[in-house]
């Protein structure tokens, strides 16, 4: 059964579900069928609510569809979230974790300032190009229907991200000798923050045809020289 991508260095992806496969022989089936470990089944949901969501033209996923793409009951559902909105928490989760990991490892890495700022801006493109169903999560879009929470902590990632930004580039401005670091590394990271939302958005409502990292690192020497 496939898991949750680990952070590794390297942009993660929510790895896609195996597709339930209906036994040859039904009155074998509870025969064949094995008991969940704990937690696996919790993580296939996640797994098939993303994939859903990667389904271009995709409006709001029900309960009930999700159920049936599992082909389990709505009830079974239930057993493991106590609500929809918990399971696109979870969703959110990921990309929490995920992102922030890779951040402490471009900040570990690299030296602070305009070349920490845009690999940090890259990766977080290229996560939302390989998990197309969490770049909609990310921008909102999968949300529109879902509980205000969600919205509001999805703003809370990307002002966390801002924050993060306009830390290595005020470091970085310091180093260089600037006169006014904190201000120009407030209009540095909000103007970053901007693009990358503003990709993410595109990326979304081209249905994933244009990608988020299109002709990007030049568009980043250019803001960040």
């Amino acid at each position: 059964m496939p898991e949750l991508s680990e952070p590794s260095g390297d942009v993660v992806r929510l790895v896609r579900p195996i597709e339930p496969v209906a036994p040859s022989d039904p009155a074998a089936e509870p025969a064949l069928r094995k008991r969940p470990r704990p937690g696996e089944r919790r993580v296939q949901i996640l797994q098939t609510l993303a994939a859903m969501l990667e389904q271009p033209g995709t409006e709001r996923i029900t309960t009930a569809a999700l159920a049936a793409r599992l082909q389990v009951s709505e009830a079974a559902l239930y057993r493991h979230f106590a609500s929809k909105a918990q399971m696109f928490e979870g969703l959110i989760e990921f990309i929490e974790t995920s992102v922030f990991s890779l951040v402490n490892h471009i900040v570990e890495r690299e030296a602070a300032g305009a070349l920490q700022a845009s690999r940090i801006a890259m990766m977080l493109l290229q996560f939302g190009e390989k998990n197309p169903g969490m770049a909609r999560v990310m921008v909102g879009d999968a949300l529109v229907f879902e509980h205000q929470r969600l919205g509001l902590r999805m703003n809370q990632f990307f002002d966390r991200v801002e924050g993060q930004l306009r830390q290595c580039l005020r470091l970085g401005l310091v180093a260089s000798g600037s006169s006014t670091p904190s201000a120009q590394a407030q209009i540095l990271a909000s103007g970053l923050t901007a693009l990358m939302v503003g990709r993410l958005q595109r990326y979304v409502r081209s249905d994933f045809r244009r990608s988020p990292t299109e002709h990007l690192d030049e568009l980043l020497v250019r803001l960040t020289a």
